[in-house]
């Protein structure tokens, strides 16, 4: 009996060893679950067991910091518009003010300047619509095969006018036998004619912006070069991040809205292509993209 009794006491000690062991990082992931849950995403849990227990909290501080950094960047977005969308908004306003209290008259002039902020705004709305259906994988596509040398055309007499203007050579050279691709053609269109703008944005009067292609391993290469002021190396790998622009000092009639290059980088990716970009300071810089070649 003494010895049953001692190996009932010895058992209760193991049980409540091993559950308090058991079930307390299971209510530290519980308590940390539940203020996930209401919105603090600073919880993690301090888990150093090599268990599943470990595991879970393992993945439950990687989900943790997934959240965490969506909920910031849902935050700068917020913010981001906010801003874009409060200075052309604040113009027209105080164009409206000054005409309503007399003091400046609705002369064509002034009616041009309240037209010009409502093609910014336009703008932005439009592009931050692009971007929703790019983030939402919802971008509808029209695929067929197309022809570079074409594409690369109708794109350069688009622009050609606005690079006269500022002295700038405006230059191509596509071989004659590269191969089809296979794309939807307005949104590549689309994306070649927004590097091609921020190329003229950025290279001074009598500069050259050259447009290349070559074949690459079933896909075309298509670069945009410039002989502009640069981008800084510190700054490459976040242009292509919605809102960004290298010089902060740049308005929205010449710095863009922030968008272009995010929006681009999501038509080429749906495309099954890559983007990216080289530059060296105050020697330019080349915008690279690869489309699938149609076979």
């Amino acid at each position: 009996m003494i010895g049953a009794f001692l190996a009932v006491i010895v058992a209760f000690l193991i049980t409540l060893f091993l559950s308090r062991r058991i079930l307390s990082p299971v209510k530290e992931l519980r308590s940390a679950a539940q203020r996930l849950g209401k919105g603090d995403f600073s919880q993690r849990v301090d888990i150093s067991d090599k268990s599943e227990i470990g595991e879970l909290a393992s993945t439950f501080n990687s989900m943790a910091d997934n959240l965490q950094r969506d909920e910031q960047l849902r935050q700068h977005m917020v913010s981001d518009i906010a801003h874009e969308l409060r200075s052309p908004l604040t113009n027209v306003r105080g164009y409206l003010e000054a005409i309503n209290d007399g003091v400046m008259q609705p002369d064509k002039e002034t009616i041009s300047s309240i037209y010009g902020e409502t093609i910014l705004l336009s703008r932005l709305i439009n592009d931050l619509q692009e971007l929703s259906l790019a983030e939402a994988g919802e971008l509808k596509l029209s695929l067929q095969p197309e022809d570079v040398s074409e594409l690369v055309r109708l794109s350069v007499n688009a622009i050609q006018a606005k690079a006269s203007e500022k002295d700038i050579n405006l230059s191509h050279d596509i071989p004659a036998d590269l191969p089809r691709v296979n794309i939807d053609f307005l949104r590549i269109k689309q994306v070649l004619l927004n590097l091609l703008e921020n190329a003229l944005a950025h290279t001074p009067g009598g500069g050259q912006i050259n447009i290349t292609a070559k074949p690459d391993h079933g896909f075309v290469e298509i670069s945009v070069s410039d002989s502009g002021e640069g981008i800084p190396a510190n700054e490459i790998n976040n242009i292509f991040e919605r809102f960004h622009r290298v010089d902060k000092s740049r308005s929205r009639s010449t710095g863009g809205s922030g968008l272009g290059l995010t929006i681009s980088r999501y038509i080429i990716e749906e495309h099954q292509g890559k983007i990216w970009a080289r530059s060296e300071l105050g020697k330019g810089s080349c915008f690279s993209f690869t489309l699938p070649v149609a076979h």
